[in-house]
């Protein structure tokens, strides 16, 4: 039981770091941003972190780099299609962006989410550390 409020505590830090860093770092971006984002955000910042479940720990990350545009592109795509298309809130549009999907989604943009994916990598992986979720220190 322990184990698994170790891990939840984690994952809820992790969602929240992440999405407050990506809401600064689109502050910083555009010069706004909208509360939904950080939830974007903080999901596929557990989304990225989950790769440590799934691949080696030493992974390259020029691997992980790729991996994490596709689960942000993909993310970015269906909370677009909810948040733009059906909502109708107009939180961003890449229409006038090369090689776009629906307006939700571009190849710019999937080229710049490695590099954010990698930040998701150092914080996911910081936070696996203070908690010791890898190791051996937390009872089952």
């Amino acid at each position: 039981m322990k184990k698994f409020l170790v891990k939840l505590l984690s994952y809820t830090i992790t969602f929240i770091i992440g999405g407050l860093i990506y809401m600064g770092l689109e502050m910083l971006w555009r010069g706004y941003t909208h509360w939904t984002m950080g939830i974007v955000a903080g999901i596929a910042t557990i989304l990225i972190g989950l790769i440590n479940e799934i691949l080696p720990k030493d992974t390259p990350l020029l691997v992980q780099a790729p991996i994490c545009s596709l689960i942000i592109t993909e993310l970015e795509y269906i909370s677009g299609e909810i948040l733009n298309v059906y909502l109708g809130l107009n939180i961003w549009d890449y229409s006038q962006m090369p090689l776009n999907v629906d307006g939700q989604v571009c190849l710019p943009a999937s080229l710049l989410w490695m590099v954010v994916g990698l930040i998701a990598v150092v914080i996911d992986d910081f936070v696996r550390a203070q908690f010791d979720i890898d190791g051996n220190n937390v009872d089952q």
